[in-house]
């Protein structure tokens, strides 16, 4: 439903309505499906009960494209306390970062500043940092980012997209890296100038990529494959293919997003695969939950019939 997809994500950088939404308690009850809750600690609960699942976690503090410096080193800041709460309570957790919540649209100093000090904070925890991928104006400045903080720190992945064009080469320069990626198929509207506007090919780009880090021959160069995806033939896809090609399961983990297929994520785990599911947490909960709406029908017609019960 490409029409309502597009309405969604148009709603999701609409001001007017995201300050209505936010007042509607009931809406901001419905968005639990997909946000752990507005409080570290609440989202924290959550975690644990996910990790007494089997399944693994990285965190996200929501929120996106600050407009002063002051609110990049806020959220910088709820990061290291989150840090600091994942091992105060001993759960299995890593972090996921957007860049322009650090301040990449204002300063990139700024940003590299807040992201070395969470990463660093990471290194002492024990856990591992993923650089989430924005829309493609800020792609190639992300993954510029991206491979300058790599060679100061060993615990940092990045992100791409398989509905942009550019993946595939993106793939092939990061596997060559032998760096830690998260594949997913991309949740932002895109000019066909850049992305393959049909589901069709982005989906069969997604193999594509995936093909790049497992087609390693029974080695990997350190490289190491997340498959963010919710769509069950590319998921059976990826098992029979790792199986077919001895891909190693301790080269990739699949991940999902919080409050979606969470019966999925359990058979996952149960079938000793590494299953990480993304949980965000946080007040500025309007745009990720817009952007869900608009990936899944299934998850309009779960808004719908929560509205009029």
């Amino acid at each position: 439903m490409p029409v309502l997809r597009d309405l969604f994500l148009a709603m999701s950088t609409n001001a007017v309505l995201r300050n209505f939404v936010v007042r509607f308690v009931l809406s901001r009850r419905v968005s639990r499906r997909f946000v752990a809750g507005e409080t570290l600690d609440e989202a924290i609960a959550v975690v644990k009960k996910l990790n007494q699942q089997g399944l693994q976690v990285t965190f996200d503090q929501l929120g996106e494209s600050v407009t002063t410096a002051a609110e990049a080193r806020a959220a910088k800041d709820g990061y290291l306390r989150a840090l600091e709460a994942i091992a105060a309570n001993q759960v299995a957790s890593q972090v996921s970062v957007k860049l322009t919540q650090m301040g990449l649209d204002l300063n990139a100093d700024l940003c590299l500043d807040n992201l070395r000090q969470i990463l660093s904070k990471a290194k002492t925890v024990g856990t591992f940092v993923t650089i989430d991928m924005e829309d493609s104006k800020h792609t190639q400045v992300t993954l510029n980012l991206f491979k300058t903080l790599r060679e100061e720190f060993d615990n940092v992945g990045i992100v791409i997209q398989s509905y942009l064009y550019r993946s595939e080469q993106d793939a092939r320069t990061l596997y060559a890296l032998g760096a830690n990626v998260r594949l997913c198929k991309g949740a932002y509207k895109e000019p066909a100038e850049v992305a393959f506007p049909q589901k069709k090919a982005v989906d069969a780009n997604y193999l594509k990529l995936a093909q790049i880090f497992f087609d390693a021959n029974g080695s990997s160069n350190g490289a190491y494959l997340d498959l963010a995806t919710h769509d069950e033939k590319i998921i059976n896809w990826a098992k029979a293919y790792a199986a077919t090609h001895h891909v190693d399961r301790q080269r990739f983990e699949f991940q999902m997003l919080y409050g979606i297929r969470p019966d999925l994520q359990r058979k996952l785990a149960a079938e000793g695969y590494t299953m990480r599911v993304y949980v965000p947490y946080g007040t500025h909960w309007y745009p990720y939950f817009m952007r869900r709406l608009a990936e899944r029908p299934a998850n309009v017609i779960f808004l719908v019939s929560n509205l009029f019960r």
